[in-house]
């Protein structure tokens, strides 16, 4: 034996004896939540950071669907800690008889401990099934708790999830409730700073689905934020504002039905327009992918008006059923589900898998609009003649969705003339700019990397597809280019609109595998031309090409509205009037020159490389959609794309104040 191979046994063996039982690591208690974040909250970013809030609200909206809430209060600090306060019953501080400590330490300490898994705590629930709070507590760098119980205001604190004191009453206190403040580890999370927007966004949409409770939101950062909601209404007063731009054809349809542990709430109503909504919770939680209850819902729906149309005669003994894109054209509809023990198809709960919530709901909605239809005669013969019409434009939309099919299925040259491809055939490497015009298009040829930057002039503004239907929208010269430039075609069918992988997977004339740039640039001047300009082409991409924002590939470009040169070899550049002050008092020289930027075709090559395009230097403002927007997103786009004026007019008043980029002449 050579003494090549002894060492080559002797590194072997040393190997072998240093795997022994020590090296078998033993997480402990919430050591595990804070050595892997990810596999409890998601990750250790932001969506883990706004995980820990929703686990703490989610508990007080537990107490309110149990009946024993009507208010809860989320703050947040200037040390960047943050608060939820309700008035339910307050977590038990009793002695745990298996622990032998307070059960309020068991349920913050303590991994799938709560009021959750039987013995008469909850009977629906959201969260993390008894994870949650605990995981707030465990990636916390301080967490206290006080609870009013007993007549006694009960507090214990803890320091990275492990308990300081015992449970201790500190003073006397009316009423019940429990107050959980913390503040996020800098240690086990990479963001600590929360996204106000998200969370008054999650309110919202708990205001929504528990009308019987009001949701204050106080923001110490920016006390103008602080707000408060409540909607009486509920889910009807959620497709009413999903519908305020709109024209809609009746008031909104509602029923609520109960069956066994089931309890089921629907709200629907149609509108002239073309576009459908078809927004899912269960307990609470919203399914941006949907599941059995949306699928019992669309068969409910299909079945319902197709037995209603033949009863009433108005589909004739030779004219075919009304498919479930007919009978959902213009449909805006809310299906809030609560029932025991839900499963789902992943952690973060996107899609509800629970099988018989299928055919539960399929009878609850079919009984609910048969009793509806029958009642009201006028309003069911306006939503079969809505049905009629779209059965009778979908051949026409079929047709042209499939020419454009073909066209983005062909090669290189069946692609726009105006498109200047790049030279780069690998799509994870490739990005397109959308710009305006021919000049812009003449200034971003000269300043981009051929190799990998594709650019596609727009001319003038796209067609509004809010305001028309499918075929209409495709027989747009500037909409074809744009489908045919990425290759993956649209989605147009409502059933395509509650489902991410049946979107994703070569149905419905869209396939994202064929998306031929990773990356999709919309890049307008700063001015009130191009913000039109670029709402259009978010308002196209958000209606029939929803994963591309879903997965992340539309972006927004930042181009700077002013340049500064300091003598013949300085440059700087602002994007907005306070940059350029910055800039201005920071120089204190002479000889200082500043220009405004008119458009991107009047930059030069330079300029625009530098700024905007270059990826070492550029910024770039990605388009994601979070799920406690799905509904504020679709009231935006109501107000602001709709049929109807007089809520676009009193959007821009009542938000003039806020407005940035305003276009303006310096």
């Amino acid at each position: 034996m050579n003494n090549e191979e002894l060492n080559v046994k002797s590194v072997s063996a040393k190997i072998e004896n240093a795997y022994t039982a020590d090296s078998i690591q033993v997480l402990e208690g919430l050591e595990a939540v804070r050595k892997r974040p990810g596999m409890y909250v998601g990750d250790n970013g932001k969506r883990g950071l706004h995980q820990l809030f929703r686990e703490a609200i989610d508990n007080s909206v537990d107490e309110a669907l149990a009946g024993h809430c009507n208010e809860i209060s989320v703050q947040l600090y200037e040390d960047g800690s943050i608060s939820v306060d309700d008035n339910g019953r307050g977590i038990p501080v009793d002695i745990h008889e298996k622990h032998g400590v307070s059960a309020l330490q068991v349920v913050m300490t303590t991994l799938h401990a709560g009021g959750k898994f039987g013995g008469g705590g909850y009977k629906v629930s959201g969260g993390l099934h008894g994870v949650g709070v605990s995981c707030t507590n465990a990636l916390s760098e301080w967490c206290e708790v006080q609870v009013k119980r007993s007549g006694k205001l009960w507090y214990q604190r803890y320091h990275q999830g492990f308990p300081q004191d015992p449970v201790a009453p500190i003073a006397d206190a009316e009423g019940t409730g429990t107050f959980i403040k913390w503040k996020p580890d800098s240690t086990a999370l990479t963001c600590v700073e929360y996204d106000s927007a998200i969370i008054k966004g999650r309110l919202r949409e708990l205001a929504y689905l528990n009308p019987d409770v009001i949701f204050h939101f106080i923001n110490d950062l920016k006390p103008e934020e602080t707000d408060t909601f409540h909607f009486s209404k509920g889910i009807q007063q959620l497709v009413e504002d999903m519908n305020e731009g709109k024209d809609v054809l009746h008031k909104v349809i509602y029923f609520h039905r109960e069956r066994d542990t089931y309890d089921l709430e629907v709200a629907l109503q149609y509108h002239t327009g073309f576009n459908n909504t078809i927004i899912a919770f269960s307990n609470n939680i919203h399914q941006p992918d949907g599941g059995t209850h949306v699928s019992g819902f669309s068969t409910a729906l299909t079945r319902v008006l197709n037995s209603y149309a033949r009863k009433m005669n108005f589909l004739k003994e030779k004219d075919k059923n009304f498919t479930s894109d007919d009978v959902a054209d213009g449909l805006t509809a809310v299906i809030s589900l609560k029932l025991e023990n839900p499963s789902y198809n992943s952690q973060d709960k996107v899609k509800l898998m629970t099988p018989e919530a299928q055919g539960v709901t399929n009878s609850l909605v079919g009984d609910g609009l048969n009793t509806f239809l029958e009642e009201n005669p006028q309003v069911a013969k306006r939503v079969i003649d809505k049905a009629l019409l779209a059965q009778r434009a979908r051949e026409a939309a079929k047709k042209a969705a499939e020419a454009v099919k073909r066209s983005s299925a062909m090669d290189s040259f069946g692609l726009p003339g105006k498109l200047a491809d790049c030279v780069s055939k690998n799509s994870e490497e490739c990005e397109i700019f959308l710009v305006e015009g021919d000049s812009a298009g003449g200034s971003a040829k000269s300043a981009r990397d051929r190799l990998t930057q594709a650019i596609l002039p727009l001319k003038g503004k796209i067609l509004n597809v809010e305001r028309a239907r499918v075929d209409k929208a495709l027989d747009n010269d500037e909409i074809k280019s744009l489908i045919a430039a990425l290759g993956v075609g649209i989605c147009i069918s409502s059933e395509s609109l509650s489902n991410f992988e049946e979107r994703t997977n070569g149905r419905d004339h869209f396939d994202l595998s064929k998306l031929r740039y990773s990356k999709v640039i919309i890049m307008t001047d700063a001015d009130v031309d191009g913000e039109h300009i670029r709402t259009l082409l978010l308002t196209f991409f958000y209606r029939y090409m929803k994963p591309l924002i879903e997965n992340g590939n539309i972006y927004l470009a930042q181009p700077p509205l002013f340049v500064v040169k300091v003598g013949s070899n300085e440059r700087y550049y602002a994007a907005d009037e306070e940059e350029l002050d910055d800039i201005l008092k920071g120089l204190k020289k002479k000889n200082v020159q500043v220009t405004r930027f008119k458009g991107l075709g009047e930059m030069n090559a330079d300029d625009l490389e530098d700024t905007t395009m270059n990826p070492a230097n550029r910024k770039l403002l990605q388009i994601k959609l979070e799920p406690e927007f799905m509904a504020e997103v679709e009231i935006m786009f109501s107000k602001l794309m709709g049929e109807k004026v007089e809520p676009r007019r009193n959007f821009i008043q009542n938000h003039a104040k806020e407005a940035l980029d305003i276009d303006w002449h310096y």
